[in-house]
């Protein structure tokens, strides 16, 4: 990679992605809802943790690899699905082949920007999230063609809550992307020099369709149209996850989980995964960080179902946190984001690595040999960190 290209953090990759993007892709990654509450106290609730180290213990080399829903992965760092909309040309395609690169898993929005063959042929360890969207007969078909694409998994996330507004507010995102839009929003674009041309070469703007939400081979309705749908589309039961999950047959995640009662009904409904997620604070805000609530989580169900978590990781250190208090893995959204807007394949690649160096060097100062090695006792929380929502 070459030298000014390169980022040796997250937050590095951040600033990039915020000085490349035009102003409205890059809120619309930065996110969040109402007044951040949640989004920010995702990061820095990490911060509240410490590590308990010891001087003498580390060993040579340090196993990272690891296991979930089926798959071998060489790190617990899976790709959250996410809709990459507008920030790269490749898209989910780059976000794909780079989680192939560094040989770990890719979870793949059903409002992603690429069609889940092209995803699956870039990376076969590829899960597909669905929203619960057009009711039982709908689901199935875009099922199905997950199915038929070779998707290894499902993802069902069942926790938005249709907020809008920000105090910082929100991104002036286009209904569609035709030659007035594209006039309209030309003096935006124009001070993203680099972005405007990496979009020019490919003749194409930004499309702003959801493909996997039609059939195959068929662009598929427009983003805010799919998203208007979900809006009306009566919420899910838990009977309606269980017959999902039926359906699907293989292995099967629930994200947005954080109460206890709700994970043990998850377990009831056949999941065999769970991700603690509150949607990365883009959701109801004043929800708690997800590491807060992981440990009575992990404690209640870990040993019945795979417990992930993904909001707030920005680093190896975060990862190995996570996991000394009961995650299998993390998911990660925005990280890979930025990486993916300040450069590409290469960017995602190099925030995997990040996060890869920083979990071996916590791991060698922790005296572990393993990621499966990691414990409580290798976490300082402070009294009243954790939350214990939906607890009985």
């Amino acid at each position: 990679m070459a030298r000014d290209t390169w980022f040796e953090t997250v937050s590095i990759a951040q600033e990039r992605a915020k000085k490349r993007l035009p102003k409205s892709a890059y809120s619309a990654l930065l996110a969040g809802s109402e007044k951040g509450l949640t989004y920010s106290d995702n990061v820095q609730a990490f911060g509240e943790l410490g590590f308990a180290p010891h001087v003498i213990g580390a060993t040579e080399k340090r196993d990272l690899a690891t296991t979930v829903m089926r798959q071998d992965i060489s790190m617990p760092v899976l790709i959250s699905p996410t809709g990459v909309q507008a920030v790269h040309p490749d898209g989910e395609v780059a976000v794909a082949r780079a989680a192939a690169a560094r040989g770990t898993a890719m979870g793949l929005s059903s409002f992603a920007s690429k069609p889940i063959e092209e995803v699956v042929a870039a990376n076969p360890k590829t899960f597909f999230q669905i929203y619960w969207l057009g009711g039982r007969d709908a689901i199935a078909e875009r099922a199905e063609r997950a199915r038929a694409a070779g998707a290894v998994g499902m993802i069902v996330t069942t926790d938005w809550s249709f907020s809008h507004g920000r105090d910082w507010g929100s991104p002036k995102i286009p209904e569609k992307m035709d030659l007035r839009t594209m006039v309209k929003m030309s003096p935006e674009a124009l001070t993203r020099p680099r972005w405007f041309l990496e979009w020019a070469k490919t003749l194409r703007p930004p499309t702003l369709t959801a493909p996997n939400q039609g059939p195959r081979g068929q662009a598929g309705p427009p983003f805010f149209q799919a998203y208007g749908e979900w809006m009306g589309t009566p919420p899910p039961t838990w009977e309606d996850i269980a017959w999902l999950r039926e359906f699907w047959g293989g292995p099967f995640m629930l994200k947005g989980v954080m109460r206890i009662d709700d994970a043990k009904r998850a377990v009831d409904a056949g999941c065999t995964a769970i991700s603690v997620s509150n949607h990365g604070g883009n959701n109801l805000d004043g929800t708690p960080a997800t590491i807060r609530a992981l440990p009575a989580i992990a404690e209640a169900v870990g040993d019945q179902v795979e417990v992930l978590l993904d909001g707030g990781v920005r680093r190896g250190s975060d990862v190995v946190k996570a996991l000394a208090l009961g995650a299998r893995a993390v998911m990660i959204g925005r990280a890979y984001l930025w990486g993916l807007a300040a450069n590409g394949q290469a960017g995602v690649e190099n925030v995997l690595d990040i996060l890869s160096g920083g979990i071996d060097s916590a791991l060698r100062g922790l005296g572990k040999s393993s990621v499966h090695d990691l414990g409580p006792d290798d976490v300082l929380v402070p009294p009243d960190f954790s939350r214990g929502l939906g607890a009985q």
